[in-house]
């Protein structure tokens, strides 16, 4: 038997192999773009970091899948009328960017809550949820408005995470790792920076002591005169 008649039988058993194992293939690497199990897995893990700032564990899921997938979120709400009835409401907003990778969709999360947070919201609505992804304007407890700029909507201007982070007073690393944190430590950088400008321009109470205590400087004993030359005349040969 020479080698062709041996290499023809291998090679057949080869493909009946290779098409053996295409369905068990075509199980496991979905064809339509559904999210496999890891995906799902990722998002679930990644939504649970965000349950608080979301307002439950669903809308965390609704804005994690959106921001993947590019597609519209709706968030869940509830408003409270002035005869202090209670009603559900919806949010719903599309992404400003396309779909994200799901460790840019961490990032995104993070700042929006770090500039809702720098802001003084820290239990914020799906509208101020909404506004800090993709830009609005809020009306504070106080009365006074505040216009975000929205973290998606500068990133699809073509800025970096790192300078929107920046633009906050923030460093990118420090939101990601506790948004919250992050934009208190930012506030109180600022007032701690305004308090040392306004010590300076105003000395201190003990720097005022210190002036009065001080010792007045003695005064200088004035020089003595220089005695006048002595009248020469009358010496010999003068």
């Amino acid at each position: 038997m020479n080698a062709r008649a041996l290499t023809l039988p291998i090679l057949t058993a080869a493909l009946l192999a290779a098409l053996a194992l295409a369905p068990a293939m075509a199980q496991t690497t979905p064809s339509d773009g559904a999210p496999t199990a890891s995906d799902s897995h990722a998002a679930q893990q990644l939504a649970g970091k965000f349950d608080t700032f979301a307002g439950s564990g669903a809308n965390a899921q609704a804005l994690v899948e959106g921001l993947h997938s590019g597609s519209q979120v709706t968030l869940e709400g509830s408003s409270t009328g002035t005869g202090g009835t209670t009603s559900a409401t919806q949010t719903t907003f599309q992404p400003a960017t396309g779909p994200l990778g799901y460790g840019n969709v961490k990032i995104a999360l993070s700042l929006a809550e770090a500039s809702l947070a720098h802001a003084g919201v820290t239990n914020p609505t799906a509208d101020e949820i909404a506004a800090a992804l993709n830009g609005g304007k809020l009306t504070l407890a106080d009365g006074t408005t505040l216009d975000l700029k929205g973290v998606l909507a500068e990133r699809a201007a073509g800025e970096g995470w790192g300078q929107i982070a920046k633009g906050m007073g923030a460093k990118l690393g420090d939101v990601v790792r506790s948004p919250n944190a992050s934009a208190h430590a930012a506030v109180k950088v600022e007032k701690v920076t305004f308090a040392q400008g306004h010590a300076a321009d105003h000395p201190s109470a003990a720097e005022h002591a210190a002036r009065a205590d001080r010792p007045e400087r003695p005064e200088r004993p004035s020089r003595p005169e220089h005695p006048e030359h002595p009248d020469h005349s009358g010496r010999p040969g003068g």
